[in-house]
C-alpha cells in the first residue's frame, strides 16, 4: 500500500529520529525527556558562538598610522569579506586618521589601507555580537610596497589628486589649440574615441541587437516551462542585455527582481537596462539599493553613466574616480579619461590616459585615447606616435588608422610614422575607400607643394580607387578636383567638384573650390552663386557646431595653489 505523505512525514520526523538515537546511545535508566528539552527548546541549550549573518548594527573603527605611529589623514580604507578581494565598502580617514564602518553584520572581515601608492598589510578581524563591533589600527609603510599591489593600484593620481573638478561652464574653447579646423578635428577625434571598445569586443557583430536565435528559443522555452522562476527570467533578461536589446531585457529582469530582490547581479543588469532605455529615475533607485548592501566599481561606473545622462558631469567624474580607486581596471581608466576629455579637461585626461597606458601597455584603445588627448593639447607629433603605436598593437583594428588619417590632414605639418602605417592600412583594407583616401592624403601631405612625378601618380591612383570603391566618397572627389585645379585643368575640376557636391551636399569646401574654378574660366555669375552657397553653409555649420559645443559643458578644473592653473603636459 502506498503511504500518504503525512504518514511518511510522521515516520521520519525529527522527534522520532532523536528518540531512536537516544534509545540506542543512553543507558536505559536515563530519563529521555532531559535531552529532548535541549533539542526542542533552545532557551535551555548552551549558548552558541556562531555569528548571525542577518544581525547588523555593528561598527568597525580604527586608526591608520605610519611606521612612526603618527596618524595619516586622507588614507583610503577598504573593508572586504575575508578571502574576498572585492571591497564591500570604502571610506577615507579624517584629519586624525580615524575611520569607521557602521551597520556591519557579524562575521570575518579584512581591512586594508593605502595612500600615495603605499599599501598597508591586510588585517583580519572578527566583528562580534551586536554592539561589540571591532577596533583596529592599520599601518601604511612610508614608501610604496611594490609587491603588495598591482602597478595600476599605485597610481598617485587617485590617492592624492592633482586637480579637482569644481564645476562646469559654457564652452569657451579653453584648452583648445590651433585653428578652428584643428579644433573641429579634435572634437571629431574625441567622439570617435568615446566609442572605442575593449579588445575583447572589437570583433563583435555589427548589429548590436543581433541574437543567437537558438539560444533565445531555448531560453524562451525554459521561461514558458517555469514562468515564475528567478533563474529563467534572469537568464533571458541577461541574454537580451548582453546583445544590447535593453527594451526586451527589462520585462524578464523586472520579473526576476520581483521574485528575489537580493540578487545583485540581476539588480545591476536591470539598473543598466533602465539607464540605457532612458528610465534614469528607476536606474538611480536601483543603484542606491545596491550601494546600501555593498559598493563595487561596476556600481560606481553605472552611477557615473547615469549622472552623465542626467546632465551632471561633475558627479559623473567623481563616480568614475571612485570606480578607479576601487578597481583600477583598463575599462575604469578609459571611462574616467574619456569623461575628462569629453568635457575639455584636456591635461587631466592626458594624465589619466598616461597612467592607464602605463598600467595596460597592451591596450590599443588606451594608446589611441592618449593620442586624442595629445592632439587636443597641440602635441601633434606625439599624438601621431601614439596612434602609430596603437596600430602596431592591433594591426587589424581600423580605428587608429582612421584617426591618424584625420590628424594628418588637419595638422599644420606632416606627422611622423603616419604615412608608413596608412600604407599598411591601405594594403590590408584593399576594399576600404577611406583606407585608400587617407593613404593618398598622407603621401600628398608628405610631398608638400612639390607633389609631382611618381607621388602625383600614386595619389591620383589611390583617390580614383577610393571613388570606384565608394562613388559617394565626396572627400576623394574633392581632392581629385584639387589635383586638376593644381594642374590648371579647371573644366575637369568643375566636373569633379560638382560630383563631390552631389555625393555630399554638406561638403562646404567643394562649393568654395567650385566658385574659384568658375572664376578662373570666366563664369562670374556661377562663381558668385557658389561663393554665396559656401557662405550660407559655413554659417549654418558654424551655428550647429556652436550648439553642440554648448550642450557639452566644460569642466572648471582647480589645481593646488602651488601648481599652475593650466599645467603643461
Amino acid at each position: 500500500m502506498t503511504k500518504r505523505p503525512s504518514q511518511i512525514a510522521r515516520k521520519n520526523s525529527p522527534r522520532r529520529t532523536v528518540r531512536a538515537i537516544l534509545r540506542r546511545s543512553l543507558p536505559a535508566e536515563f530519563p529521555l525527556w532531559i535531552p529532548l528539552l535541549f533539542a526542542f527548546f533552545p532557551a535551555f541549550a548552551p549558548a552558541q558562538q556562531v555569528p548571525n549573518p542577518r544581525q547588523a548594527g555593528l561598527t568597525i573603527t580604527g586608526t591608520v598610522r605610519d611606521p612612526a605611529a603618527q596618524p595619516i589623514s586622507g588614507a583610503e580604507v577598504r573593508l572586504a569579506f575575508k578571502n574576498r578581494s572585492e571591497p564591500l565598502r570604502t571610506t577615507t580617514t579624517d584629519s586624525e586618521g580615524h575611520f569607521a564602518f557602521a551597520d556591519i553584520a557579524p562575521g570575518p572581515y579584512q581591512l586594508t589601507a593605502a595612500k600615495n601608492g603605499a599599501v598597508g598589510q591586510t588585517v583580519d578581524l572578527q566583528a562580534g555580537t551586536a554592539g561589540a563591533g571591532a577596533k583596529t589600527d592599520l599601518v601604511i609603510p612610508s614608501k610604496p610596497d611594490r609587491g603588495s599591489a598591482p602597478p595600476a593600484a599605485q597610481m598617485e593620481l587617485y590617492d592624492q589628486p592633482s586637480f579637482t573638478i569644481a564645476g562646469v561652464t559654457d564652452w569657451t574653447a579653453a584648452g583648445g589649440h590651433g585653428s578652428d579646423s584643428i579644433l573641429r578635428t579634435s572634437e571629431s577625434l574625441t567622439r570617435d574615441t568615446l566609442e572605442l571598445k575593449p579588445a575583447a569586443t572589437v570583433a563583435s557583430p555589427a548589429n548590436p541587437h543581433g541574437t543567437d536565435h537558438a539560444d533565445e528559443e531555448r531560453l524562451l522555452a525554459a521561461l514558458a516551462a517555469a514562468p515564475d522562476s528567478f533563474e529563467t527570467n534572469a537568464r533571458l533578461g541577461k541574454f537580451y542585455a548582453d546583445h544590447g536589446n535593453y527594451s526586451a531585457a527589462i520585462p524578464p529582469l523586472e520579473k526576476a527582481y520581483g521574485i528575489d530582490k537580493n540578487q545583485p547581479d540581476n539588480t545591476l543588469a536591470l539598473a543598466t537596462a533602465a539607464k540605457e532605455t532612458g528610465d534614469l529615475a528607476r536606474a538611480r533607485t536601483l543603484v542606491a539599493e545596491l550601494r546600501s548592501v555593498r559598493e563595487t566599481a561596476g556600481i560606481d561606473r553605472l552611477a557615473a553613466e547615469i549622472a552623465e545622462k542626467s546632465g551632471d558631469p561633475t558627479a559623473a567624474a567623481e563616480e568614475f574616480q571612485r570606480a578607479v580607486r576601487l578597481d583600477p581596471s583598463e575599462q575604469n581608466y578609459f571611462e574616467l579619461g574619456s569623461e575628462l576629455l569629453l568635457h575639455r579637461a584636456i591635461w587631466q585626461a592626458k594624465r589619466v590616459f598616461e597612467d592607464g597606458a602605463k598600467a595596460y601597455p597592451q591596450s590599443a584603445r588606451m594608446q589611441t585615447a592618449l593620442g586624442t588627448a595629445l592632439f587636443a593639447g597641440a602635441r601633434y607629433d606625439d599624438a601621431a606616435r601614439q596612434f602609430c603605436k596603437a596600430s602596431d598593437l592591433n594591426p587589424s583594428d581600423p580605428e587608429p588608422y582612421l584617426l591618424m588619417g584625420k590628424i594628418e590632414i588637419a595638422s599644420p605639418s606632416p606627422l611622423p610614422c603616419v604615412e608608413e602605417k596608412l600604407a599598411r592600412f591601405a594594403r590590408q583594407e584593399r576594399a576600404n575607400a577611406l583606407a585608400q583616401y587617407f593613404y593618398a592624403m598622407a603621401i600628398w601631405k608628405q610631398s608638400g607643394n612639390g607633389l609631382a612625378g611618381a607621388a602625383l601618380d600614386q595619389v591620383s591612383s589611390l583617390l580614383n580607387k577610393a571613388i570606384v570603391l565608394d562613388p559617394k566618397c565626396g572627400d576623394a572627389l574633392l581632392q581629385l578636383g584639387n589635383l586638376d585645379a593644381l594642374g590648371g585643368n579647371y573644366p575637369g575640376a568643375i566636373g569633379l567638384y560638382g560630383k563631390a557636391i552631389q555625393a555630399d551636399p554638406q561638403l562646404n569646401e567643394a562649393h568654395y573650390r567650385l566658385g574659384v574654378a568658375y572664376d578662373r574660366v570666366g563664369d562670374k555669375a556661377r562663381a558668385k552663386q557658389e561663393f554665396q552657397l559656401h557662405e550660407t553653409l559655413e554659417k549654418q555649420q558654424a551655428a550647429e557646431v556652436d550648439r553642440q559645443r554648448r550642450e557639452i559643458k566644460q569642466f572648471v578644473v582647480e589645481t593646488p595653489s602651488s601648481a599652475p592653473a593650466t599645467p603643461n603636459p
